[in-house]
């Protein structure tokens, strides 16, 4: 019998549980359908709330600022409303899905395309940065200090404009440069005129020179010395000039009647009626130092026989030894005229005019001169 209180304890203990665990699962569907439905009305509530709310809004597009009166919530919805397309490369100031309230500021800035020439490649890019400088910055463009920029830095850009960038490179490189070295003349008295004679042989000297060499994307565009070092200088070359009057090469050809000689000297051929040995020759002007006259004074520069004195030409003579007229081929000085006499000039002398002072006293007095006698006719060269 202590059995049966115990059994019936158990039974009224279960009952009441199992109520609770019915009650609890039926209600637990009602507690959370109450929940959706407060959460689905707050977001109405909110809904309506800033959708019948008027919002003034601004929207700066590419700088230039519009005031606008929205009831919409979120900037997509602004933005459809208001007519404006925003594009993948276009900067927005904020989400398209976040919501908008009164006062906000939106900016909105477009891109636009550029090409950019760097590197042998070009590439078509979006950007909105303004100047030539900050669309390289944003694009990310490495440049450095030489390589030049075009259109310049500080440039605004424009849809479809070109920036160019130009890789320049310097290189210094050393070579070698030969100088030629100089001829250098001088008169040498003993050698005879017209004849040259290298008294110390040119050597031509090395230059090593810095050569700066400038490219543009590889191309060399400029180059220029930067330094010069002389390795070997240049030893110029000496030449002596004669000075000295040559002899005249005479030859003399014995006539078979024994009256008259056939002379060669130099281009002349002709017959000599006579050769004067030892003869000796001074020299003479038109001036007072060897006639008394000035210019302007009657017969002043007037011969003996009536020509006007010429050098090259002119001499004065003995005319018993010589006739007046004559031509004569006077050894070292040439062929020459008798035009001219004077008293101090007797036997075998010869004046030689000059028309120059100095010339005619540093021609001085020569002695021992052969000269030939030709004619009153002047030969003519062969």
């Amino acid at each position: 019998m202590g059995l049966i209180p115990v059994k019936d304890t158990h039974g009224k203990r279960s009952s009441s549980m199992t109520f609770a665990m019915r009650w609890k699962h039926g209600n637990l569907r009602l507690i959370m359908l109450s929940i959706a439905i407060s959460i689905a009305m707050t977001f109405m509530f909110l809904v309506l709330l800033y959708g019948k709310t008027e919002k003034s809004v601004s929207v700066v597009v590419n700088g230039q600022e519009t005031v606008v009166t929205t009831k919409q919530w979120d900037l997509q919805r602004l933005l459809d409303e208001q007519a404006i397309t925003v594009g993948p490369h276009d900067q927005v100031s904020a989400s398209l899905n976040a919501p908008i309230k009164d006062g906000d500021v939106i900016e909105i800035n477009y891109a636009i395309p550029v090409n950019v020439v760097a590197d042998g490649k070009t590439s078509k890019v979006y950007t909105t940065e303004k100047t030539v400088q900050a669309a390289i910055e944003q694009l990310n463009i490495s440049i450095r200090s030489q390589d030049k920029i075009e259109p310049p830095l500080e440039a605004e850009l424009e849809a479809n404009d070109t920036i160019k960038v130009v890789r320049v490179e310097t290189k210094v490189t050393s070579q070698e440069k030969t100088v030629p070295f100089s001829i250098v003349k001088k008169e040498d008295s003993s050698l005879t005129k017209g004849t040259e004679k290298v008294v110390q042989t040119g050597k031509v000297g090395v230059v090593v020179e810095q050569v700066e060499q400038r490219y543009e994307d590889g191309v060399l565009v400029a180059d220029s010395v930067v330094k010069e070092t002389v390795k070997a200088e240049a030893v110029d070359q000496v030449v002596a000039i004669g000075t000295a009057k040559a002899k005249s090469s005479i030859t003399t050809m014995s006539n078979s009647s024994g009256s008259s000689e056939t002379v060669t000297v130099g281009d002349y051929t002709f017959k000599a009626s006579e050769v004067l040995s030892n003869v000796t020759l001074t020299a003479y002007t038109a001036g007072p130092e060897s006639t008394g006259k000035d210019v302007g004074d009657k017969g002043y520069g007037i011969t003996a026989s009536g020509t006007k004195v010429e050098e090259g030409r002119t001499i004065a003579v003995d005319t018993s030894v010589i006739p007046m007229g004559w031509w004569v081929y006077i050894e070292g000085v040439g062929l020459r005229r008798a035009e001219d006499k004077g008293g101090a000039i007797k036997g075998k002398k010869i004046d030689v005019y000059f028309d120059d002072v100095d010339v005619a006293t540093k021609f001085g007095r020569k002695k021992g001169v052969t000269v030939y006698v030709i004619g009153p006719n002047k030969p003519t060269a062969s």
